[in-house]
């Protein structure tokens, strides 16, 4: 589950500034002609599951984030099933259990269910352990803390808000727009929808050629790199 929300995006009169718009086409004549795109910023609200956010946090450039703290809050309420991306759980035993227990017959769904039983168990305890301000039951409070932090599972959904920018929007929609979580292709769907989104989500820039102005600029350093060395070359060898 991926849930977006407060969707803002800024920065479009720097941006077109920046673009030079003598040099048309030039988001695809690659990341170092397309600067104007690290320029276009994007804010919005992002809720989902620890387990995508650890993917999400292999983006370091170009992104910023202020997250809800799992450190800090996670006794601040009582844990529902709400509070976790189980869309794809079945409710039926679909395991074998070879070593029995308590576990065996249960569904993942009931796993679930009998995993947040148990935090809110141990989150009632810790609460109780806070209010006593002895050294013993501090103590205490610290073990049955570690017990919340080591047992929440990776479904657990957590808020941030996040920064981000056109450019690094595009290297994500490239990367992540097939893959299998579910939540990427939400994350992608929302990058479709924003304003101008064809400049993330445009064709491949290996299968676009380099436009003609670029090209022809190019054309004319390599003309008057070759002609300056080639002046060099004869006052060398005057007389």
């Amino acid at each position: 589950m991926l849930k977006i929300e407060n969707t803002e995006v800024l920065g479009w009169g720097h941006a077109i500034h920046g673009m030079r718009n003598p040099m048309n086409r030039l988001r695809n004549a690659g990341t170092d002609h397309r600067k104007f795109m690290r320029m276009i910023t994007v804010y919005v609200d992002l809720t989902g599951p620890l387990y995508w956010w650890k993917e999400f946090d292999t983006y370091k450039v170009g992104t910023v984030a202020n997250s809800c703290s799992t450190m800090h809050k996670i006794a601040a309420k009582e844990f529902t099933l709400e509070d976790f991306s189980y869309e794809h759980l079945i409710d039926k035993e679909v395991f074998a259990y070879p070593l029995g227990g308590g576990w065996r017959g249960l569904s993942p769904i009931e796993i679930l269910n009998a995993t947040i039983e148990l935090l809110n168990n141990a989150r009632k305890y810790y609460l109780s352990m806070e209010k006593q301000k002895v050294p013993k039951a501090s103590e205490k409070a610290k073990e049955i803390w570690w017990q919340m932090i080591q047992l929440l599972p990776s479904s657990y959904n957590q808020r941030r808000t996040v920064m981000l920018n056109y450019e690094v929007l595009a290297n994500i929609y490239k990367s992540r727009r097939n893959h299998k979580l579910d939540e990427w292709h939400t994350f992608c769907d929302w990058i479709e929808g924003l304003p101008y989104s064809e400049l993330i989500t445009g064709s491949s820039l290996k299968d676009i050629p380099i436009s003609n102005e670029i090209m022809e600029e190019a054309k004319r350093r390599v003309h008057e790199e070759l002609n300056t060395q080639l002046d060099h070359f004869c006052k060398l060898h005057e007389g």
